[in-house]
């Protein structure tokens, strides 16, 4: 029923998007899509959370690589965002999702549980990882250097506002890792009001 969804949607768009459709296309009845999920903007959410993985025995995922070079660890990530960004099997359910969750306050509250916490946890145990062993200010604000990191390149993904490449992440770390680890920004990861 998910991957019905997932191939749907990519087809046709979330607007267009309906249960008896992917009721139809997994050769299910629709009662049984209405028995698991209430909405299509539901059926959605667990395809993208299938999409991401099985999370490991304790509810998450595997964490960040840490190879003790925090810049290539956060590259390497970032990339393959960047390339999950550009797949259209990601990219239909994520816009989607985001464009629901923006008006639906309790599906978005559930992505954001579901989804988007536990990706960002990884990202900020990478972190604190990386201030442990004196590569970041010891008073480096993780969620802070998360949003930095995570926040321009959703922007650009979101509203296409320009190439969406490796460079550009590259980049990205390069300026927001400057900030935060104690270069000619110092104090930009940190929160002091």
């Amino acid at each position: 029923m998910l991957d019905a969804a997932l191939a749907l949607l990519g087809e046709a768009g979330y607007n267009k998007l309906t249960i008896e459709a992917v009721a139809a296309r997994a050769g299910v009845g629709k009662q049984t899509i209405y028995r698991w999920w209430p909405s299509k903007a539901a059926v959605l959410l667990d395809a993208s959370l299938a999409l991401a993985g099985e999370p490991d025995a304790e509810g998450g995922w595997a964490g960040l690589p840490d190879t003790g070079d925090l810049a290539a660890d956060l590259k390497l990530v970032l990339r393959a965002r960047v390339d999950e960004f550009n797949d259209e099997r990601h990219e239909a359910p994520a816009r989607a999702l985001t464009a629901v969750g923006a008006t639906d306050p309790e599906l978005g509250a559930r992505f954001t549980e579901r989804l988007l916490e536990p990706q960002l946890a990884l990202y900020e145990d990478r972190l604190r990882a990386a201030r442990e062993a004196g590569q970041l200010a010891p008073d480096t604000d993780l969620r802070l250097t998360v949003e930095m990191l995570l926040g321009p390149l959703t922007y650009r993904w979101l509203l296409r506002t320009g190439p969406l490449t490796h460079a550009f992440t590259d980049a990205l770390v390069d300026g927001v890792l400057g900030g935060v680890a104690g270069g000619t920004t110092a104090g930009v990861g940190k929160v002091t009001a």
